[in-house]
C-alpha cells in the first residue's frame, strides 16, 4: 500500500506540473507547425516520389535522390546550396571538413563563445588538429550571464579572423547558455558590421528545428549539424550536412571528398527513403523532444534539483541540463535513463573514457541508432559540479515515463538519506 501511495503521488506531480506548463506545450506546437509546414512545402516543389530513394551506389554520379535532399535541406536550412551525405559521421566531422577547407595556414579562428566541446576543441588543438598546421586560434570569453562577451568579441574581430565559429549548444560547459536564433542574430550581425569577410560558421547541433528559423536564414555562411540529432527525426542510421554559401559547400565538399570532384560523387548507400522521411518527422520529434525537457525541467526543479533552463525559459536546443549533488545521484540517475529504454534496458552504464574527451563519460544510449541524441539519452563527465545532459525523445510520452522513473529514484534516495 505504501508503494502505491507514492507511486500516486508522483503521477499527481506530473499531471499538476503538466497542467502548470501547457503555456509552453502551446508555444511549442505553434513552432512545430510553422516547422512541419516549410518541410512540407520544399517537398512539394521538389516533387519527391519513390524515385528519390533508391540507394546510391559506386561513384555516386547522378544521384537524383541525393541531390534533391541536398537541394531541399538548402531550402529548409536557409542555404544556396547543401552536403547532406553518409560519409559525414557526425557533426563533428562535418565541422572538421569545414574548418581544414576554409582555413590556411597563417588564418585566424575566433571561438565565438569560449571553449567549443571536447572533441571539437581537439580537432583545433590537437596532434594534426588546425593549430598544428600553423592556424591561429583564439578563444572569446562568455560574460557573467553565460552569453557571448561582445566588448571583447569587438576587439578580437580586429584581427580580421578568417572563420568565427559559433556553438549553439552549450556543450558539456557550466558557464555558457545555449543561444537562441535572436542571440546568433545579434552575434553574426556585430561580427558583420566589424569584419564583413570574415566567414561565420554555426554548429547547429541539437538546435535544429527549436526556432522557426535556422542560423542560414539570419546570416549565417555555413551552417553544420548531424543526421542523428534534430534533422535525422531518430530514422536516419547515420550522416551529416553542411548548408550555406554555394561556394563555401563546395570548398567543404572537396575537402571530404577530393579537390575537383566535390559534390559530383559519393553514393548514398543507404536506403534514402529512411532520410527523407526522418526530416519529413524532425519537426514533430523535435517538438516531442522539447516537451520531454520542459516537464523534465518542471518535475525534476521542484524536487530541489539545479536545472537549466528552468521550464519557463528559452530555449536554443533540446538539452535539459540537471545537476546532481554527488557523483552517486549522477550515476543513478544516467542508470535510471537506461534502464528505462527501449534498447539494452538491462545494460549498466559506467564512466570510462570516450575518444576526445578530456573526463571518462558515463552515458545512457539505449538507442534504435548507436549514439542518436534525438532518441531520449543522458551523458555526463566525471567532474564537479555534477551534471547531467538530458536530450532527446521520440516521443514526449517515453520522456514522461522516465521522469516519473527519475522522480521516484531521487524521492527515494532521499528518503534513504534521511534515514
Amino acid at each position: 500500500m505504501v508503494v502505491k501511495e507514492k507511486m500516486s503521488n508522483l503521477e499527481v506531480l506530473i499531471q499538476e506540473k503538466e497542467n502548470e506548463i501547457r503555456p509552453v506545450f502551446q508555444r511549442i506546437d505553434a513552432v512545430t507547425y510553422q516547422n512541419q509546414k516549410r518541410v512540407l512545402e520544399s517537398f512539394k516543389a521538389h516533387r519527391v516520389s519513390p524515385g528519390h530513394f533508391a540507394a546510391g551506389t559506386g561513384y555516386g554520379y547522378n544521384d537524383l535522390g541525393r541531390e534533391t535532399l541536398e537541394s531541399i535541406y538548402a531550402v529548409i536550412f536557409g542555404g544556396e546550396d547543401s552536403l547532406v551525405r553518409s560519409q559525414l559521421i557526425s557533426g563533428t566531422h562535418a565541422l572538421s571538413c569545414c574548418l581544414f577547407a576554409l582555413l590556411n595556414p597563417g588564418d585566424l579562428l575566433i571561438s565565438v563563445m569560449g571553449r567549443p566541446y571536447d572533441t571539437l576543441y581537439r580537432i583545433i588543438t590537437g596532434k594534426n588538429g588546425l593549430t598544428s598546421r600553423g592556424i591561429r586560434y583564439v578563444e572569446n570569453p562568455v560574460n557573467q550571464y553565460g552569453s557571448c562577451d561582445m566588448d571583447q568579441l569587438a576587439a578580437n574581430l580586429a584581427m580580421k579572423p578568417q572563420v568565427v565559429l559559433l556553438q549553439r549548444s552549450r556543450g558539456y560547459s557550466n558557464g555558457r547558455k545555449s543561444l537562441t536564433i535572436s542571440a546568433v542574430a545579434e552575434i553574426i550581425e556585430a561580427i558583420k558590421g566589424i569584419s564583413p569577410r570574415t566567414v561565420v560558421l554555426v554548429d547547429n547541433c541539437y538546435g535544429e528545428f527549436v526556432e522557426t528559423r535556422e542560423p542560414g536564414h539570419i546570416g549565417a555562411d555555413l551552417t553544420a549539424g548531424s543526421l542523428i540529432k534534430n534533422p535525422g527525426g531518430g530514422l536516419a542510421p547515420g550522416g551529416g550536412y553542411v548548408v550555406g554559401r554555394r561556394e563555401l559547400v563546395e570548398l567543404v565538399a572537396d575537402n571530404l571528398i577530393a579537390p575537383g570532384l566535390g559534390k559530383e560523387i559519393g553514393p548514398s548507400l543507404y536506403d534514402l527513403r529512411i532520410v527523407y522521411q526522418g526530416l519529413f518527422l524532425a519537426p514533430h520529434v523535435v517538438g516531442e523532444a522539447l516537451k520531454g525537457a520542459v516537464l523534465a525541467s518542471a518535475v525534476l526543479g521542484s524536487l530541489g534539483l539545479k536545472v537549466i533552463p528552468e521550464w519557463h525559459q528559452e530555449r536554443g536546443d533540446i538539452v535539459q541540463v540537471v545537476q546532481l549533488p554527488n557523483l552517486q545521484q549522477l550515476e543513478d540517475f544516467v542508470r535510471v535513463v537506461q534502464s528505462s529504454s527501449p534498447v539494452d534496458s538491462h545494460v549498466l552504464p559506467e564512466f570510462a573514457y570516450m575518444p576526445g574527451y578530456e573526463d571518462d563519460i558515463i552515458m545512457a544510449a539505449g538507442t534504435f541508432v548507436q549514439g542518436a541524441s534525438i532518441e531520449l539519452s543522458c551523458d555526463a563527465p566525471r567532474r564537479p559540479p555534477f551534471m547531467a545532459f538530458l536530450q532527446g525523445g521520440l516521443t514526449y510520452q517515453h520522456t514522461r515515463y522516465v521522469v516519473g522513473e527519475l522522480a521516484r529514484m531521487l524521492k527515494t534516495t532521499s528518503m534513504d538519506s534521511d534515514n
